[in-house]
């Protein structure tokens, strides 16, 4: 198993350990419910070292970036950060990610730990006629994520500049500790916060810095578990759970990351399915009968075994048992209900608008 910078910090903290993308990880220090709530009402860590940092650079870095994602590339400013995908032939999806355009033709690709290698090779196979320059350098990196209400004022007197000046989906280069890193505002818990980005070997001196100055605050280090929990409720997807390269991205509820007036690979499956009518999508439920849906549970739609449960478990904050789940058009309207068997028996489900949370601004 790989270790992220911090291994040893998370021993010496008490976190629960498991493997997770290749990575031994966090799951939790004190509990899944205590981390998601701090960072819902104050401030939470996270570690997330295991995250890839790809890089593309060269004379064609824009064409090739339009074309292998199905995302808006070429209209971002230097500074700014999207989401988007790498979508296959099919229209189905090889992942999801960030692109930071860090200058005028170099890019940061922040992928999922799992996909490193993947994507790595993705890339390589559809830039043979690019000008271009792939870089993984995910091992040199690493990602600390603040989130919550309180990150701003917690991060602030580590930055010399006025951390409000960076808005969403924003990032500068500042110095942090003596160290020039990437600081950047997006965030994967429907909460403000900031992602920091530097050489590996500094990260323990970014985390107790951190630690020292959210303690004041009500900060908690938060693992893998809360970062779950929190991005469910937000209505955030995840790779493996609610999409793949089984599921197109129109299926996925990814539509508003499809750009129809650029050339991309896969669009034309996209089109063709756009104009047939998609037959399944992915929803968003929360149970009306008691029990806990999971990931992998079995679907029943009108007493048939349909599919299985994407994304599910308690909600922290909102209180309520949720989930994402592929039900038949039919069936998505908000209302609609099905079963899900938990335990052996079936239980009742109804489809709900996402996100589940939405913070106040």
């Amino acid at each position: 198993m790989k270790k992220t910078p911090l291994y040893e910090v998370h021993k010496a903290l008490g976190a629960k350990m498991i493997p997770f993308a290749g990575f031994e990880m966090p799951v939790m220090y004190s509990s899944i419910i205590e981390e998601h709530m701090a960072v819902r009402e104050r401030a939470g860590l996270f570690d997330v070292s295991h995250m890839g940092e790809i890089f593309v650079s060269g004379p064609d870095s824009v064409d090739f970036l339009q074309w292998v994602t199905s995302n808006e590339v070429e209209k971002m400013k230097v500074g700014r950060a999207r989401y988007n995908a790498f979508p296959t032939e099919k229209g189905t999806v090889v992942d999801d990610l960030l692109v930071y355009r860090m200058e005028e033709n170099h890019y940061m690709l922040v992928v999922n730990a799992a996909n490193i290698d993947k994507d790595f090779q993705w890339l390589v196979e559809h830039a043979r006629d690019f000008d271009v320059k792939l870089e993984n350098l995910s091992a040199e990196y690493f990602q600390l994520a603040l989130q919550g209400p309180r990150a701003q004022e917690i991060l602030q007197p580590l930055v010399n500049i006025d951390l409000s000046g960076i808005k969403y989906y924003r990032f500068k280069m500042v110095e942090i500790l003596g160290e020039e890193v990437v600081l950047s505002r997006t965030g994967y818990t429907g909460e403000d916060g900031f992602e920091i980005y530097g050489p590996s070997h500094q990260a323990r001196k970014f985390w107790d810095a951190i630690m020292e100055l959210g303690r004041e605050h009500g900060m908690l280090p938060a693992g893998l578990g809360a970062r779950d929990t929190l991005r469910l409720e937000a209505g955030m997807n995840l790779y493996g759970n609610d999409m793949d390269e089984t599921t197109t991205l129109l299926e996925a509820d990814l539509e508003w990351i499809v750009k129809w007036e650029k050339d991309f690979l896969g669009k034309e499956a996209l089109v063709k399915q756009k104009e047939e009518g998609l037959r399944r999508k992915l929803v968003g439920f929360e149970m009306v009968d008691r029990g806990i849906p999971r990931h992998g549970y079995k679907v029943y739609v009108d007493g048939k075994e349909y599919g299985v449960v994407a994304s599910g478990g308690y909600a922290p904050y909102i209180k309520k048992n949720i989930g994402n789940v592929y039900l038949p058009m039919e069936k998505t309207a908000e209302g609609e209900e099905f079963e899900i068997e938990i335990r052996g028996k079936l239980h009742r489900a109804r489809v709900v608008p996402r996100p589940f949370y939405r913070r106040k601004k």
